[in-house]
């Protein structure tokens, strides 16, 4: 009989290793969106990941589908409000970022960027076509991951 080491076959080291959190069912849903909104998508993806990590208290962020869309929590530090995106269905060429609509981040972020298109009190809209306010959304993300630290001082 041989040692358990040698039948068993070693795993192939050959699979690429997937971001923290990510699953197929995510990436079945980017891979669902029409060319011009996915490239959108998954810009604002880079960015919400990039804006965690550079971001004092967040700590890792877990992306998963919440309604269909894709999510980014904080689990471990539980510091943030969750962020979703996802395109605007009735408006080709349209796509948005969600909050949680009983918060008042979208109301802060009106003082702060009346420039930017908004839906009601959950989102901000953006369209494929256009330049992204990387600065502005970047502060907006930010501020949502980071939006339950002001109530625990």
């Amino acid at each position: 009989m041989k040692p358990a080491s040698e039948a068993m076959p070693a795993k192939s080291a050959t699979k690429k290793p997937r971001p923290k959190g990510s699953t197929s069912a995510v990436e079945a849903v980017f891979d669902a969106y029409p060319k011009p909104v996915k490239g959108k998508l998954l810009a604002l993806r880079r960015l919400i990941l990039d804006t965690a990590k550079a971001t004092k208290g967040v700590g890792r962020v877990e992306e998963t589908l919440k309604w269909g869309q894709p999510s980014y929590l904080t689990p471990e530090t539980r510091s943030g409000s969750t962020v979703r995106i996802d395109q605007v269905k009735p408006e080709p060429g349209q796509y948005a970022v969600y909050f949680h609509c009983q918060t008042n981040l979208v109301e802060t972020f009106r003082e702060l960027y009346p420039e930017l298109r908004y839906g009601g009190n959950r989102c901000i809209l953006l369209k494929a076509d256009e330049k992204v306010p990387e600065a502005a959304l970047r502060h907006c993300v930010a501020l949502a991951l980071t939006y339950h630290l002001g109530s625990r001082k």
